[in-house]
């Protein structure tokens, strides 16, 4: 904690927050152990990414200070080729977010896929099917992510999204002969046009755990399909289990019934709270009960990504929403110190201004690497959402 009568301090994280971009990616933290100044006495920058990693910086710890998470969280190591995970991990690109594209670029070897949010599958009257969406391909993009993550071999996957449907939409697919054949020839069709290497499909979550053995037979064929195809396919499942420890949207079972159709799942281990149940972002006993609870074998494993938000969650007395990088930082800096809950192991911070009291979990670099640890202790990969919406060295530690 800052003692009040030290004033320079407050002037300078005031000035840190002011300079901070949109984008953070062109703020330049100078090191801890020698933070220079320019002629004119203010702050000088590092530009671009530095030698060193955040734990050789040391700023990998339990008690980190505001004033060091906000000058040091744009500085990256620049051996951005090197990885520190040995598991896959998917990173979430979306166009709302554009820092995440060049995020994708820049440590482009960090992830072995990148699954931009770009498509949504539709379904005409008729019973056939075509892809929205394809107008936000960026494929000078795709280029440079693949140039770039050469090393890692990273596979482009964008995710495709059953959006708009009616209950009607998937009753005629669960029950028509032809329709989930035309669906299928529509996505590969799609995907193999645009040059993409698999899909990342979201699906089970819009039926609120209704119609699984319905869903169960169409991953089943969508997956033959895909891998006839040469394609990879991931598909995005909810948690099995609710923040009060009841069974979620998908069970063991549900699991077992696709393993072999599916590569990798990509399970939302992340909002466990709301603002009707304020708290931790991802409880870490949580995520690894979850896990568990798709299957107790660890062999069985390899094909889960553990879902790792790197957004965080503020509360009030009135309700709560999301917050990013840059309003966290900016809120950060009202912050006298940042607590560690063990029992959830993520950090958070109060404030009060003029709107209130505010408590904000986020995650910190401790926090991630936790959760890190953990995927590698339960035999699981990563899948990251989003890139662009964290600071920009949360990347060093992967």
């Amino acid at each position: 904690m800052w003692p009040l009568h030290r004033k320079p301090y407050t002037l300078l994280l005031t000035i840190v927050v002011l300079i901070i971009p949109l984008t953070f990616g062109t703020i330049t933290p100078s090191d801890k152990k020698a933070k220079q100044k320019d002629p004119a006495g203010s702050p000088s920058f590092k530009k671009g990414p530095i030698a060193e990693n955040v734990v050789e910086r040391g700023l990998v710890t339990k008690s980190p200070s505001p004033f060091d998470i906000i000058y040091e969280s744009s500085a990256y190591c620049k051996k951005t080729s090197e990885r520190n995970v040995t598991r896959p991990v998917l990173g979430y690109v979306t166009p709302w977010n554009n820092h995440g594209y060049d995020v994708a670029k820049t440590f482009s070897n960090k992830f072995t896929m990148i699954s931009p949010v770009w498509l949504q599958v539709k379904r005409k009257p008729a019973g056939t099917y075509y892809m929205a969406g394809t107008h936000d391909i960026d494929h000078e993009w795709v280029r440079e992510v693949r140039k770039r993550g050469k090393r890692s071999g990273v596979k482009i996957v964008p995710r495709v999204l059953f959006d708009g449907w009616t209950s009607d939409d998937f009753y005629a697919l669960f029950t028509s002969g032809t329709e989930p054949k035309e669906l299928t020839k529509t996505l590969v069709t799609s995907l193999k046009a645009y040059k993409f290497d698999g899909v990342t499909l979201e699906v089970w979550s819009q039926l609120g755990g209704q119609a699984r053995k319905a869903l169960q037979m169409l991953v089943k064929l969508l997956g033959e399909a895909l891998n006839k195809a040469g394609l990879t396919f991931i598909l995005v499942i909810p948690p099995p289990l609710t923040n009060q420890g009841k069974p979620g949207m998908i069970e063991h079972e549900d699991l077992k019934a696709m393993y072999s159709s599916v590569d990798y799942f990509s399970i939302m281990t992340y909002d466990y709270s709301s603002p009707e149940r304020p708290g931790a972002n991802s409880p870490i006993k949580w995520i690894q009960k979850c896990i568990e609870t798709l299957t107790p074998a660890k062999s069985d494993r390899e094909k889960f990504l553990i879902g790792l938000n790197f957004y965080g969650y503020q509360y009030t007395s009135t309700g709560g929403h999301p917050i990013f990088g840059n309003e966290y930082l900016e809120t950060l800096s009202k912050a006298k110190t940042i607590e560690w809950s063990e029992d959830v192991e993520e950090h958070f911070f109060e404030v009060k201004d003029k709107d209130g009291k505010r408590t904000i979990f986020y995650p910190t670099l401790m926090s991630i690497r936790r959760r890190i640890k953990l995927a590698e202790e339960l035999g699981c990969g990563l899948a990251i959402w989003e890139l662009g919406q964290g600071l920009d060295y949360f990347y060093d530690l992967l």
